[in-house]
C-alpha cells in the first residue's frame, strides 16, 4: 500500500549562535532525516534577519545538502520572487536540480514581511503583480523556450523542474491560481485564529485548489506545514518550549497560549499524531512538512525528535519509510 504523504520536515534555519553553526547543525539534521527515512526537507528564505532565520540564499545551501544525502527531495518554501530575478531564479534552480540529479522542489511565492520590502525598496503593494510577471518568465525559462531575440535557452536544461514548481497559497484565489499554473500548492501554518484551527481555514483553500485542478494526468499536489513540538508528557513539551523559543513566549501569553497563538501541535508522540490525524486538510495531503520552529533546542534534541517523527508520529498516519 502507498504511503499516503511524503514526509517532510522544514528548517528556518534558525540558531541561538552565529550562521555558520546554524548551518553546520542544519546540514546535521538533515543527514539524519535522509537516514530516517523523510522524503523531502525543506528550507526558508529569510533576509536581514538574525534569530528570524539565516538563510537569504536558498540555492547554494541545497547544493551543499545535495552532495551530502542520497534521496531527500530539496524544498524551498519560498523563494521571494518580488526580490529577485525570475531568470537568475531559474539558473541557479537548474544548477543545484542537476547537482542533484532531479531533487529539487522549487517552491516561490509573493512573501509579506514589510521590512524586507522596504529594506530592498520594493513597494509591497507590487508583490502580487511581480510574482505574477517574474512566475511567466521563470515558468518559459524552465521550458526550454527562447529567451531574448537570438535564441538563448536556460543552461543546464531542467526539462522537468517546471513539474516541481509549488506556490505558496493563503486564499481560496490563490490556491485557484496555482492550479492554473500547474504548480503545486503549499500551505502555511500561520493561518486561522487562536479559536480556528489552521485546517478549518484551509480545508476550503484545499477543496478549491482540488476542484481547479480538474482531472489533469498529473495528480494535485499539496504541501501541508505543521509545527509539532514532543515531550514526555504535555506538561514537559511546554517547559521545554517555554525554555527554547526563540526571542521568548510574550509576557501575556502563556505556553498553553502561545502554542495556540501559534499552531504548535504539543505533548507526547501519541498526542501530536492524533492531533495531526484530526487536521481537516490532511487527507488532502500529499506532502507533509513537519518543524520544530519557533522552538530552537539543542541539537541532540533535534534529532531526538526528528527520530521520533519518523518513528513514531509518520507511522500512526499510516507512514512508511522507503
Amino acid at each position: 500500500m502507498p504511503n499516503p504523504f511524503r514526509l517532510g520536515f522544514l528548517s528556518h534555519l534558525r540558531g541561538r549562535a552565529d550562521a555558520e553553526q546554524a548551518y553546520q547543525e542544519s546540514l546535521e539534521i538533515f543527514d539524519a532525516a535522509d537516514r530516517l527515512g523523510f522524503e523531502a526537507v525543506w528550507v526558508a528564505q529569510h533576509h536581514f534577519k538574525d534569530m528570524g532565520g539565516m538563510l537569504p540564499s536558498p540555492f547554494p545551501f541545497l547544493a551543499a545538502v545535495a552532495q551530502r544525502t542520497r534521496r531527500l527531495r530539496l524544498g524551498t518554501s519560498i523563494v521571494v520572487l518580488p526580490f529577485e530575478h525570475p531568470l537568475r531564479v531559474a539558473e541557479d534552480a537548474a544548477v543545484v536540480d542537476t547537482l542533484s540529479r532531479g531533487r529539487l522542489e522549487l517552491g516561490v511565492g509573493s512573501g509579506s514581511d514589510a521590512d524586507e520590502f522596504e529594506a530592498f525598496d520594493v513597494d509591497i503593494n507590487s508583490r502580487h503583480q511581480r510574482t505574477t510577471d517574474g512566475l511567466i518568465a521563470l515558468k518559459r525559462a524552465l521550458a526550454g523556450e527562447a529567451l531574448g531575440t537570438d535564441g538563448q535557452r536556460l543552461r543546464p536544461p531542467v526539462p522537468t523542474l517546471g513539474q516541481r514548481l509549488w506556490l505558496s497559497g493563503l486564499s481560496i484565489r490563490g490556491a485557484q491560481y496555482a492550479a492554473a499554473n500547474d504548480a503545486g500548492l503549499l500551505l502555511s501554518r500561520f493561518v486561522g485564529t487562536e479559536e480556528q484551527a489552521a485546517g478549518q481555514a484551509q480545508e476550503p483553500v484545499a477543496v478549491a485548489y482540488r476542484e481547479a485542478w480538474g482531472d489533469r494526468a498529473a495528480p494535485p499536489r499539496i504541501g501541508l506545514s505543521r509545527g509539532i513540538y514532543l515531550g514526555d508528557s504535555r506538561q514537559d513539551a511546554l517547559r521545554q518550549i517555554e525554555k527554547y523559543a526563540m526571542g521568548g513566549i510574550p509576557a501575556d501569553l502563556s505556553p498553553e497560549a502561545f502554542c495556540q497563538k501559534v499552531h504548535i501541535a504539543y505533548g507526547p508522540p501519541n498526542d501530536v499524531a492524533a492531533q495531526l490525524a484530526g487536521d481537516l486538510v490532511l487527507p488532502y495531503t500529499t506532502d507533509l512538512i513537519l518543524q520544530f520552529d519557533p522552538i530552537h533546542p539543542p541539537l541532540a534534541r533535534i534529532l531526538e525528535m526528528l527520530e521520533q517523527v519518523a518513528k513514531e508520529i509518520a507511522p500512526a498516519l499510516g507512514w512508511r519509510p522507503n
